[in-house]
This record gives structure tokens, sequence and C-alpha cells, in this order.
């Protein structure tokens, strides 16, 4: 499914809510919530709506455990640190107890990072495979989600659940398949006219994940959801053919456990 927004201030405030509703059904449900975090601008005006009171008092944070989609191999005090983002707009002003925040420690060796961070996710689930209840991700300009960029062996990868990405600037760390396709809900957020051509790309071009990383995320029907800004969605034929501001995309089976168009 994909909604359409005006402007990325409506999106990260839908965005901001449906976190919190995810967050209160996965407590009455299991006791917890479980979810993994991006980087970038528009998940981080998305944290800062979930840090005003009216989102923040709407989720129990005193249930929530943080993870994150990937990581950039810097210290956290680097501005690109995709943790450092998430705590400057967010976790600082929230009441979460703090064992229940995992970053991805990844100063050093990005291999190395990519083998505790699966211990602290085995660990953690202690189950054959992971199930988050939220995975956030972005969508980058050439196809890329999370760290899994075109034509990685990452985008192959089938075992593990987390990948080193070490020919990046800098060298990265990332969940794979494996893990992004078990969760209850993924949601992409994307804004921006730089995103229009890219995301046309990916929800209507013919699937090749390989080329196209994002395509390859498919957690099953109903529960993969695109929330973008009108600049992005501008490309997309479904879009400019109607009115509405909801599409939904006709899915197969995918032989890897997800789905694909």
């Amino acid at each position: 499914m994909i909604r359409v927004f005006p402007d990325v201030e409506a999106l990260s405030r839908a965005a901001a809510a449906l976190f919190a509703r995810a967050a209160q059904h996965a407590v009455r449900r299991a006791g917890r919530f479980v979810v993994a975090l991006s980087g970038g601008q528009t998940p981080r005006r998305t944290y800062e709506w979930l840090a005003r009171p009216e989102c923040r008092e709407a989720v129990p944070w005193e249930a929530v455990h943080v993870f994150w989609g990937d990581e950039r191999c810097v210290p956290f005090e680097d501005p690109r640190s995709n943790a450092r983002i998430a705590d400057e707009a967010l976790l600082r002003h929230v009441p979460i107890p703090p064992h229940q925040i995992h970053p991805i420690r990844c100063e050093g060796d990005p291999e190395a990072a990519a083998v505790r961070y699966e211990a602290v996710l085995r660990g953690f689930f202690r189950e054959a495979s992971p199930r988050f209840d939220l995975i956030l991700l972005g969508l980058g300009e050439d196809g890329h989600t999370a760290s899994l960029f075109p034509f990685h062996s990452a985008v192959m990868e089938r075992r593990r659940w987390v990948a080193a990405v070490p020919e990046a600037d800098p060298p990265r760390v990332t969940l794979t398949f494996p893990v992004l396709n078990q969760a209850r809900r993924v949601v992409f957020l994307v804004a921006g006219a730089r995103k229009a051509e890219i995301l046309r790309a990916v929800l209507e071009g013919p699937f090749d994940p390989l080329r196209w990383p994002a395509q390859g995320v498919r957690p099953g029907p109903g529960r993969i959801l695109w929330l973008v800004d009108a600049e992005a969605a501008a490309g997309l034929f479904r879009i400019r053919q109607g009115s509405a501001d909801e599409r939904h995309y006709n899915q197969s089976e995918d032989p890897h456990g997800g789905t694909s168009r």
C-alpha cells in the first residue's frame, strides 16, 4: 500500500502516529514493542514528532525495544551516526529504559561488528527467525534501503541476519532480507522530488532487487506500507491516473519467502 501526503511534515506526523498505534497494539498482544529505526532526514523528522507530548505520551516506552536497520562505522559523536540521529531527535526525550536501546556498535571492523550485532539479535529473539513489530526504512536515490546497495553481495544473503558493507564510505553494517522480510510491518518513508524517479522504478519497474534492493523488501501481503510525499510520488503512474491518496500494488509470492510484483 502507498499513502501520499502533501509534504514531509504531514508524512512525518502520520508516521509518528502509526508508530504509536503499532506500539500500543504490540504491547497489548505480546507485552513489548520491538522496532528497528532508520537514519536520514525524513526519519529524523518522524522522531521529532514522536518526542512531542501528544505522541510521546501515547507510546508505552517502558515496553519498547529499539534496534537499528543499519549503521555507519563511525563514532557515536559523528553526525552521520544513525544512533546519534535517533538519540538527539527522540530517545533522550522519552522514558525508555537505557538497556532496551540496542545500537549497532561499529566503530572498527565492520565484519566483526556484524557478527556481534547478529549475536545481540539472536540472544534477544531466542528463536529461529527474528520478528520485529515494526521496521522503518528509507529509500536511496540508487534504490538501496538500509545499507543493502545495488549489486552488493549482502543483497543476496539468505542465511545471515546481519551483513557488513566494508566497501561503503564509511563502511556500514546492515540487517539483511531474512530479517526485514520477517517483520510484522515494514514502513518506508520517502520524501522529496529527488526520490521520484527511483520510487517509480522500485514500485512500477520490473522486479530486479539486485539492481533495486528496496524491491527485495517483501514481508508479505498487507505488511508493507509506503508513506511518501507528493513530490516523491509525482512520477507514479497509478497516482497520476487516480484521485485517491492510497493505492494497492498487486503482489505474488517470491521464492525467497517474500513477495514480488
